[in-house]
């Protein structure tokens, strides 16, 4: 049986390792599996719409109904899916690759990636061909949704809100091209503070900079705080799930130091409780 899920989900070259029949596949396998109610959204990729197209249709082959967010970051899609009681959600996205990359990741009821003993079920499916499809009249239909404000409240709703704006903070954008653009400065918007973007236009050849945010790929980042004399920056991936925070100082903020902070916060509400973070 052919391993098609590495660490986050299924990526390959577009046409190449990653067709449009492989997204197919693993869509009706993934629907078969998951549910009747799913969730489909998709990174600002070039070749992304028509991935999604495939997912679609393949989930509508086995008799899901597909409930559609259009261009929406990872993590916007995950809240969706817990939200709205969906039965499972699948993303086309790449992620921080390059841009002749695409690939799918599949979401959980609860928002979270499968289990590795789903994927294998998956996996076994799309070796035998995939799942088998169902009668003309079963065939499911396609809704659209909007979640902006929805996931950007959502957000909101779970720090100090009103602490953010007494600070009046001036915060630079680097969204990448990706996603992001969608969520990221209404986010910043809402909280109260100045905000200043970069590449914060869809384009899925990612022209302003390499997606991953990097230090090295984030030097107009660097730029943008000084002239402006931000009090941060923040840089996005192509499908908004990965970001990194520059300070006023133009140094990266690790994420092991702002995982420390989440961290602190979060405990003095929750005494006597353990947290667990992976290391990589």
């Amino acid at each position: 049986m052919a391993k098609l899920f590495g660490s986050n989900g299924v990526r390959g070259v577009i046409n190449e390792d990653f067709t449009l029949e492989l997204a197919s596949c693993i869509a009706a396998s993934a629907g078969s599996l998951l549910g009747k109610e799913m969730a489909v959204g998709r990174d600002g990729r070039t070749t992304s719409p028509m991935v999604r197209d495939a997912v679609v249709s393949a989930l509508l082959s086995v008799g899901c109904n597909v409930h559609d967010f259009g261009v929406i970051t990872t993590p916007s899609l995950q809240y969706m899916i817990k939200s709205s009681d969906l039965m499972g959600g699948i993303m086309v996205t790449a992620s921080h690759n390059p841009p002749q990359f695409n690939g799918v990741k599949i979401m959980y009821h609860d928002g979270i990636e499968i289990p590795k003993t789903l994927e294998a079920e998956i996996e076994s499916l799309v070796d035998k061909g995939g799942p088998p499809r169902c009668e003309w009249d079963q065939v499911g239909k396609v809704s659209y949704h909007d979640y902006v404000e929805a996931y950007t409240d959502a957000v909101i709703s779970h720090v100090d809100a009103e602490a953010i704006r007494k600070a009046g903070l001036s915060v630079a954008l680097d969204t990448g091209n990706g996603a992001a653009v969608h969520t990221a400065p209404v986010l910043a918007s809402k909280l109260g503070c100045k905000v200043y973007t970069l590449n914060s236009e869809i384009d899925g050849a990612f022209p302003g900079r390499g997606s991953e945010p990097t230090p090295e790929n984030l030097t107009d980042l660097k730029e943008l705080i000084k002239a402006t004399k931000s009090d941060l920056g923040i840089g996005f991936d192509g499908d908004g799930d990965r970001s990194i925070i520059i300070d006023e100082k133009s140094e990266a903020v690790w994420g092991d130091k702002t995982m420390s902070l989440m961290a602190q916060e979060y405990m003095k509400n929750h005494h006597g409780e353990t947290l667990v973070t992976a290391i990589s």
